[in-house]
């Protein structure tokens, strides 16, 4: 069976976008999905993305990491749906829709998409990282050689270690470079390697950086691998609303497998 596919990146995040509206896609198929993700066999990507109707909203989003396995939020995908959609000619210039941690509102505008993601009501901070949700779990710790260590090594330790063994975490190494910059590399579960971008891992480290005093600036300036995010958010009695997301999400190719 051909499947029509669409290309998409963020920031070097890269997903293959599947029209699902009417339903022709085998969502059972694991190893399918961890083909068409692959980068040798395969077409290559982070991640799978289905763009399916919704009731009431614009559309879902249901979302595969690289391993084939249904996942958690993913910010940069879900900025992507945005633009995939704009595509299509199911939105204009906004969009509501629901993914896997509920519903997300987002405005696009050329390129740049930005994407609320959800209130962050806990924030764990130990002695040398920080713990929280962001739509997906992320760990967050300063590395000052983070241009030159090893992220794939040390971050599946953290991964797979104490206390993360049952569901595993995603792994954030941050950089200080001033109150409002911060670099950011991140190990992704599921994807199993670093990845050039995480949308939900710098709203993690922007909203941590900010609940340990690192910064307190609201709209917080984020360099990855394949290219520069920002983070803007409202604090109230310690909870973190009105989060948005905001960055490139452009059409890379579009092709049949």
């Amino acid at each position: 069976m051909q499947q029509t596919f669409y290309k998409y990146q963020g920031t070097g995040n890269d997903f293959v976008m599947v029209d699902n509206r009417q339903q022709a896609f085998n969502k059972r198929d694991t190893k399918n999905i961890a083909f068409l993700c692959d980068r040798r066999f395969g077409i290559g990507a982070d991640g799978l993305i289905l763009l399916e109707n919704h009731d009431t909203l614009d559309f879902k989003m249901v979302y595969y990491n690289a391993d084939g396995n249904e996942s958690t939020m993913c910010g940069n995908g879900g900025r992507c749906l945005v633009a995939f959609a704009k595509h299509l000619g199911v939105i204009e210039d906004k969009a509501v829709f629901e993914a896997i941690d509920g519903l997300h509102h987002a405005e696009i505008e050329g390129d740049i998409v930005k994407l609320q993601m959800l209130d962050v009501d806990v924030v764990e901070k130990f002695d040398n990282h920080v713990f929280l949700n962001t739509g997906s779990p992320h760990h967050v710790q300063f590395e000052d050689a983070i241009e030159y260590f090893d992220i794939k090594e040390k971050g599946s330790k953290i991964r797979n270690g104490e206390p993360y063994f049952t569901e595993g975490t995603n792994v954030n190494f941050v950089k200080k470079v001033n109150d409002e910059v911060f670099r950011v590399r991140t190990y992704e579960r599921g994807v199993e390697d670093e990845t050039l971008s995480c949308g939900t891992g710098v709203t993690a480290v922007a909203i941590a950086m900010h609940a340990i005093n690192e910064t307190t600036e609201t709209l917080i300036k984020l360099n990855v691998q394949g290219g520069k995010l920002k983070v803007s958010f409202d604090v109230d009695n310690g909870v973190y609303k009105n989060v948005w997301l905001i960055g490139p999400a452009k059409f890379v190719f579009k092709g049949e497998i």
